[in-house]
């Protein structure tokens, strides 16, 4: 039964990662049928992420109230919805009109279920959670490609996937009962749970101060927003790139880019046998090396099929970072404000997806996107120098990696 709900949770994060991808890589073709400037892209990512912020902060509110099933299903309808909307779409002003339920929909998704797999189940179902988003985000460019390429208009791609998302959402509801089953019997073996002794050090410290107060929580959320905005940056203007710079048809574009979140989804569920054995922190690590080595074969002036194996590396040495920094968060800081701290790590991570990704539009716009592989090593660098710093101060107060 838990295992039947968790299948539906994986295939609610393959409905999250589905539209994430599919701006970036049809906006070649929409910038040219609206008429619109290079930066709309990121304002209308912006909008999306805005959505996004407003409902995650909110959703302790709603899920308190209405619970995470109801929630996922209601959320999922908004998406749907929105995405559909996208097909109609007449003008950009329809664009960003939809562009709000689609990140308000998407926040609330996003923090309900990963708060509902931490509490329910076990660490390496975080890591598979979140390859099932790249399950999404890999499949949502190939379906638009596919749709690009045979002369049809992008629009279809949208329609397409929101077709997807409406079967979801029944699923979803035929599926309401078994989440009360599971959730009453996992409430049952709460008391299990038993704190790390290093750990509780820090929650007894942390008692005495304020979540913002407690030492290394900045550098973490540094961390969530540099992780957020290159992990963004890449599906949005990474198709740009490619067509701009590397002189890549729109389609194989489109294909590259979807083998960047194949990157990520691959390395996720690898990730999630790698954890029996290997501690988070040296996850994060490992990741952070391999994905600024693909940074620098972006960088580099090499025939365009090392961009290809630049996007791959950055896509699985991300694969790891966000999953691991989420589950390391009571470890690292303790259980009485590991609740608090996750909501603010996940409104500064949607932060940097909201304004790094538009910052980079706007320099290109008035530069030229061929800083793209710049930007991204610079801010892969940035969150490197942001999860040493906190290991530094974990090092100091003895706590173990786990």
């Amino acid at each position: 039964m838990a295992t039947l709900l968790l299948l539906i949770i994986y295939l609610a994060f393959i409905s999250l990662g589905l539209p994430d991808s599919l701006l970036g890589v049809a906006w070649p073709v929409m910038q040219s049928d609206f008429d619109a400037p290079l930066e709309t892209a990121g304002l209308l990512f912006m909008t999306i992420a805005g959505g996004t912020i407003i409902s995650s902060l909110l959703s302790g509110r709603v899920l308190k109230r209405f619970g995470t099933a109801k929630v996922t299903v209601v959320s999922t309808l908004i998406t749907a919805c929105a995405l559909l909307g996208f097909y109609f779409a007449p003008s950009l002003i329809w664009l960003f009109l939809c562009a709000i339920p689609l990140g308000l929909g998407a926040g609330a998704i996003d923090a309900g279920l990963n708060d509902y797999v931490a509490i329910h189940y076990k660490a390496h179902h975080m890591s598979w959670l979140h390859s099932f988003w790249g399950v999404g985000a890999t499949f949502g460019p190939v379906v638009m490609a596919q749709f690009i390429s045979g002369g049809n208009a992008w629009g279809n791609g949208y329609l397409a996937i929101a077709g997807l998302q409406f079967t979801l959402v029944l699923i979803l509801l035929l599926s309401l009962p078994l989440w009360k089953r599971v959730t009453a019997k996992s409430n049952q073996n709460t008391n299990e749970v038993a704190a790390d002794s290093k750990a509780s050090d820090m929650e007894l410290e942390g008692n005495q101060l304020k979540p913002l107060q407690i030492k290394g929580v900045k550098w973490s959320l540094a961390a969530f927003l540099f992780y957020c905005g290159v992990e963004a940056t890449v599906g949005l203007w990474g198709s740009s790139y490619l067509v701009n710079i590397k002189d890549i048809s729109v389609p194989v574009a489109a294909q590259w880019v979807s083998f960047y979140f194949a990157g990520i989804t691959v390395g996720r569920f690898i990730t999630g046998f790698i954890t029996f054995k290997v501690s988070n922190r040296t996850l994060i690590r490992t990741g952070q090396i391999i994905a600024l080595s693909g940074a620098v074969c972006l960088l580099l002036p090499l025939p365009a099929l090392f961009s290809l194996i630049g996007l791959i590396l950055v896509g699985l040495g991300l694969a790891p970072i966000f999953p691991c920094m989420l589950h390391e968060t009571p470890i690292r800081f303790g259980k009485k404000h590991s609740q608090t701290i996750m909501g603010y790590q996940m409104a500064i991570a949607y932060t940097g997806s909201t304004f790094l990704p538009p910052l980079l539009g706007f320099v290109a716009s008035n530069t030229t996107i061929g800083i793209f592989a710049f930007y991204i090593l610079l801010f892969v660098a940035a969150m490197l120098v942001s999860s040493e710093r906190l290991n530094l101060i974990l090092v100091k107060k003895g706590i173990a990696a786990k």
